[in-house]
C-alpha cells in the first residue's frame, strides 16, 4: 500500500533541498570567488569587499541551525508574509547553503596551483575569464564533492523545518512516528534517509571522478 503522506513528505524534502542547492550554485559560487579574489595577497585584493563577505559567511555558519531559523522568522515573514509553509521553510536553508558552499568554493580555489592563475594573467584574461575558464575548470571535481556534501547537509537541515510548518520527511517521522509511538515507521524513515544520502554521495563521487583532470592526466 502506497503511503501518500510519506510520498508528500519526500516531495517536500526534495523541494526544501533543491531550492537551497540552486542558491548554493548560483550565489555561493560567485560569493566564494569574490572572497578568494579579494583576499589579502590575491589578484584583486580589496578588504572593503572581502571583510563583509567573509563576515556573512562566518556569522551564518557559526549559528546553531534551529536558532538561526528562529532568528530569521521576522525577516522570513517580511518576505513571504508568513513564517510557515514550504517556501518560507526553505528560506533559512538558502542563507546557510550560500555561506556553506561559498566557503567550499574558496577553499577549492586555494587548492589550485598558483601557476594556473599566472597563466591566465599572462594571457590577459579578464577577471570573469579567469574564474570561468581557469579556476572553475581546475576546481570542478572538488566543487562537485563540496556540493555533494552540502546537499547532504541540506537534507539534515530540512528534517527540523517542521517547527515552522515546512513539512518534509523529518516532520513526517515526528508526527506519525514519534508522537504516535510508531517506531517501525521511524526506522522506515531512517532507512529511506540513508538510501537517499548514499545515492547522492555515490552519484557525486562518480561525477567528481569523471571531472577530475588530475586523475585523467595521471
Amino acid at each position: 500500500m502506497i503511503d501518500i503522506e510519506l510520498l508528500t513528505a519526500i516531495k517536500d524534502t526534495f523541494i526544501m533541498v533543491l531550492i537551497p542547492a540552486l542558491c548554493a550554485v548560483f550565489i555561493g559560487i560567485p560569493l566564494g570567488a569574490v572572497v578568494f579574489l579579494t583576499n589579502k595577497g590575491s589578484i584583486k585584493e580589496n578588504m572593503y569587499i572581502n571583510i563583509p563577505c567573509n563576515s556573512y559567511i562566518n556569522i551564518v555558519r557559526s549559528f546553531p541551525f534551529l536558532i538561526f531559523v528562529v532568528v530569521l522568522i521576522p525577516f522570513t515573514r517580511l518576505v513571504f508574509g508568513t513564517a510557515f509553509g514550504l517556501l518560507p521553510a526553505s528560506f533559512p536553508i538558502c542563507f546557510v547553503a550560500v555561506a556553506l558552499y561559498a566557503r567550499f568554493v574558496e577553499q577549492s580555489f586555494y587548492d589550485i596551483d598558483n601557476g594556473i592563475i599566472d597563466v591566465a594573467l599572462s594571457m590577459k584574461a579578464t577577471l570573469f575569464q579567469t574564474v570561468w575558464h581557469f579556476l572553475l575548470v581546475e576546481a570542478r571535481s572538488s566543487l562537485i564533492l563540496g556540493l555533494t556534501s552540502s546537499i547532504i547537509s541540506f537534507i539534515s537541515y530540512s528534517t527540523v523545518m517542521g517547527v515552522v510548518g515546512g513539512g518534509g520527511i523529518g516532520d513526517y517521522a515526528m508526527r506519525y512516528g514519534y508522537n504516535e509511538y510508531n517506531y517501525i515507521l521511524i526506522y522506515k524513515v531512517v532507512i529511506i534517509m540513508i538510501f537517499i544520502v548514499f545515492s547522492i554521495q555515490i552519484s557525486g563521487n562518480r561525477i567528481a571522478k569523471k571531472l577530475d583532470k588530475k586523475r585523467r592526466v595521471d
